[in-house]
């Protein structure tokens, strides 16, 4: 497991392209037959990938989190982005289809993560956050989470949006999670864009088509960067960094965040003529 530390809006506003994306960017989650973690010092998140092909991987305990297993103090989100599998959680299997998400709450000691098929794989992205109590493992399948219609095509913004893990539909201690897909035309996501200064928020840009990437903004809304993202790389979004991206192409990104609270609603718009 790796580690990113965080910097101030001081820092950023000085980094060259190779420092953003060795702060922010993810570049490399998915490795098939592995699981790959990062530790951010952003609310303590941890995200990551899990990619089983002919055989079940383990949840790893890496040494850093002092912990006898991984969920002793933490709970975890698992969205698959890819073909279908098993998780399997002290010894109950739950099947995620593509774009279905399962909660594992705080104590669960033994989490397993199977593929259906070696050659179309299942492709778990990870998100987990520290955890002060016990909520139940939940499935709730993109079917079951009643989308949202935003944005119009003349803002090129129309998009979908799941809702999984939030204060209305699964319970968490602090973990939200969902996503967001683009229709066929649009390329913008969160516009207008804003801040949360209560939280910090992990994306990971995914149903990207070959050759096409998404120009990723952050920083404060005075003092914007761009980052060039590809298929299935994440960003780490301070708390008090814009994020908002323009795509080549339509695209869905997965959006999680971790901090005061639950609420999907909890932003501190920015008007497009603030933005520099």
């Amino acid at each position: 497991m790796t580690q990113r530390y965080a910097v101030s809006p001081r820092e950023t506003a000085g980094m060259n392209t190779t420092e953003l994306r060795e702060h922010f960017l993810i570049e490399r989650l998915f490795v098939a037959d592995d699981i790959t973690l990062v530790y951010t010092h952003y609310d303590r998140m941890i995200v990551g990938g899990a990619v089983p092909t002919d055989k079940p991987l383990a949840l790893p305990c890496p040494p850093n989190l002092k912990a006898d297993y991984f969920l002793e103090r933490r709970e975890l989100g698992i969205l698959n982005v890819g073909g279908a599998g098993q998780v399997t959680v002290d010894g109950t299997t739950y099947e995620l289809g593509n774009q279905d998400c399962l909660y594992v709450g705080k104590g669960a000691q033994d989490v397993q993560f199977l593929s259906s098929s070696a050659d179309e794989p299942a492709r778990y992205y990870l998100l987990s956050a520290p955890a002060h109590a016990q909520h139940p493992t939940t499935l709730k399948t993109q079917a079951d989470a009643t989308p949202v219609e935003m944005g119009a095509v003349e803002t090129a913004n129309q998009r979908t949006i799941y809702k999984y893990i939030y204060a209305e539909g699964i319970q968490s201690c602090q973990l939200v999670m969902g996503l967001t897909q683009l229709k066929t035309g649009s390329v913008w996501n969160t516009m207008p864009s804003h801040t949360h200064d209560r939280r910090m928020e992990a994306y990971l840009y995914f149903n990207m088509p070959a050759g096409q990437r998404v120009l990723h903004m952050m920083g404060e809304p005075n003092e914007t960067r761009p980052l060039w993202v590809s298929n299935e790389q994440a960003i780490l979004s301070p708390p008090w960094s814009i994020h908002t991206g323009c795509g080549s192409s339509n695209y869905a990104f997965i959006w999680g965040m971790a901090g005061e609270n639950r609420e999907y609603t909890d932003m501190d718009a920015v008007a497009l003529d603030q933005l520099r």
